[in-house]
């Protein structure tokens, strides 16, 4: 038997979509807000929670495995407008579909939220990134094999299949970001499917093909979020120097600890562009 996210993955984000609206209270949202590993701190600083539910509520969604990550979403009120924060993500590595990975950005776009801002967390490709500063994506390298726009053809109402990624990250979105923090810098963002950390040799290979960060989230819901006619900023968390730059361990304690001393600083930036838009 096929599953409804294999057969139509869009009807079942729709279906979503006006449930979440209807926990909303009917509420518009300027943006939806995907916090990933380490960001969870923040979520608690972006403003009051309006509106709380469990994704477990929701059409279709797959519950996460992963530390760090919760099957929640919240409508938050942000000096007046209000976001929706979806806390945590299931990825490719616990054995979801990509359907299923971007099943979350698509209810957050079909609800209503016209922006859509993806966080991550990364290592550091550059030797002069610091654990703990934030990033924006300029653009991606989708490593891993994967797209949420493969199986059948995208129906009606919605655009084809064959979407233009040339500005899949608005580069006006990235200057409002860093007019809210001109210390920004940018980089290229590879995205793998993990579970495990990259090796030395994987890393060297990154660099040369001209990526700054990586990490094991984004890349699918990136391409979701855009083809359904989002505007798409991205922001990584660096955690960590990755393999072969840093000559320390890696390990995920590491990540969820860089992530609540910058918590302070990711809710300023979020709420900063929220502001603006």
């Amino acid at each position: 038997m096929v599953s409804p996210m294999a057969e139509d993955p869009f009807s079942l984000a729709r279906a979503a979509a006006k449930q979440l609206v209807e926990a909303a209270g009917g509420a518009e949202h300027a943006a939806a807000v995907v916090l990933g590993s380490g960001w969870a701190a923040a979520a608690d600083a972006f403003g009051e929670t309006v509106a709380s539910l469990s994704t477990r509520d929701l059409a279709g969604f797959a519950q996460p495995t992963v530390a760090g990550h919760h099957g929640e979403l919240r409508s938050v009120d942000v000096g007046g407008k209000r976001i929706l924060v979806l806390l945590g993500r299931v990825h490719l590595y616990e054995g979801r579909s990509a359907a299923e990975v971007v099943h979350a950005v698509r209810v957050a776009v079909l609800s209503g939220a016209p922006v859509v801002i993806l966080t991550n967390a990364a290592g550091g490709l550059d030797p002069s990134m610091r654990p703990g500063e934030p990033v924006l994506i300029r653009d991606q390298i989708n490593l891993t094999g994967r797209s949420p726009l493969s199986g059948p053809p995208p129906p009606e109402p919605y655009a084809p299949r064959f979407v233009d990624l040339t500005k899949l990250y608005r580069p006006e979105l990235r200057d409002l970001a860093r007019r809210v923090d001109p210390s920004l810098r940018e980089g290229v963002y590879a995205g793998l499917s993990g579970p495990q950390y990259e090796t030395p040799a994987e890393v060297a290979m990154l660099r040369l093909l001209g990526a700054d960060l990586v990490g094991m989230s984004t890349t699918l819901e990136s391409v979701a979020a855009h083809h359904l006619g989002a505007t798409v900023l991205g922001i990584s968390l660096v955690t960590n120097l990755a393999a072969g730059v840093s000559l320390e361990p890696l390990d995920h304690e590491e990540v969820l600890e860089a992530g609540v001393k910058a918590a302070p600083h990711l809710a300023r930036l979020v709420t900063g562009v929220v502001s603006e838009l």
